[in-house]
């Protein structure tokens, strides 16, 4: 018994020391990461919230101004015409993204593996584009006068659309590079929680009659809930800060229509000597997009799957 009692003070005390050794390996494997990260994101972020208070621009030194920059964007009219403007946009690009990607993977599921690879490839093309490429791209195609787009129309008779020049086609006119951006990764990783779905579901609903639409409704979508919740919640921050385009393809016009709130901040910034304004407004927008993911995480269940 006492040799017993000894083996398995022994082999405790071994654990013990291995756990030790371990958790030391693991902190130090970290050290870089959280270096880096207080380094470009913890202490960037205090600056800026010690800024946000300040009137301070690159010419003079930091004065103290309490709550005054965030009152001035509180009150701007402006900036929360941004904000419903973003959220328009984001109407515009995250619901038909999440269907076409739902579609466009359907369909890569459903083929033979040599044709479903061709189809990733090409849907993923998009993503590895610049943005700014995109941009000018499409101002090409939406030109009025040699753009591919009223060409084609023309074929059928429809007069020539100011599609970038007209405000009410200018913010449709960016949401459709949007989507082609952003087409690519949603699709893939729609495609992804789809092959890990058990195919013994399917046969199981085959069994008993059950078509495509019956199949998605009751297998598909359900199964697919965490991963629709996650690109909705990431597709609605990338959309809402959606900068690249509106800059290269209207810079905000005409007529603001397509001032969306980075941009709405980016030229605060490059236009006003006082900077604390501009970091307020990043800062009341962080403050936004939490709080609207917060609702979407409370009001859509992510409860996890159980196997």
């Amino acid at each position: 018994m006492a040799t017993a009692a000894v083996d398995r003070r022994t082999i405790k005390k071994r654990q013990d020391t291995y756990r030790y050794r371990d958790g030391k390996v693991a902190y130090l494997f970290l050290l870089p990461v959280v270096v880096l990260l207080g380094i470009f994101v913890v202490w960037p972020a205090i600056y800026a919230g010690f800024l946000s208070f300040q009137d301070w621009s690159f010419y003079k030194d930091p004065e103290f101004v309490g709550w005054k920059n965030f009152t001035d964007v509180l009150s701007d009219r402006l900036f929360w015409a941004s904000v419903g403007r973003g959220f328009v946009f984001v109407a515009m690009t995250v619901p038909p993204m999440l269907v076409l990607a739902f579609l466009f993977a359907s369909l890569v599921v459903s083929v033979s593996r040599r044709f479903a690879s061709i189809l990733k490839v090409s849907i993923y093309i998009p993503t590895i584009i610049s943005s700014v490429i995109t941009s000018i791209i499409f101002v090409l195609i939406y030109d009025y006068s040699g753009g591919l787009l009223n060409w084609f129309l023309g074929q059928f008779g429809i007069d020539p659309i100011a599609w970038i020049g007209d405000p009410a086609w200018a913010l449709l006119a960016i949401a459709i590079p949007a989507i082609w951006l952003g087409m690519g990764l949603t699709s893939l990783i729609m495609v992804a929680a789809m092959v890990d779905i058990p195919q013994e579901f399917y046969e199981a609903a085959a069994m008993e009659g059950a078509n495509w639409w019956q199949k998605t409704a009751y297998i598909t979508l359900p199964q697919m809930k965490n991963i629709i919740l996650f690109l909705l919640v990431t597709g609605f921050v990338a959309a809402i800060q959606q900068f690249e385009l509106p800059l290269v393809m209207t810079n905000g016009g005409p007529l603001d229509s397509t001032m969306l709130p980075n941009l709405f901040i980016f030229n605060h910034f490059r236009n006003d000597i006082n900077v604390g304004y501009s970091i307020a407004a990043a800062l009341v927008m962080f403050v936004v997009l939490g709080t609207v993911s917060a609702i979407v995480f409370k009001f859509v269940n992510s409860e996890r799957l159980v196997d």
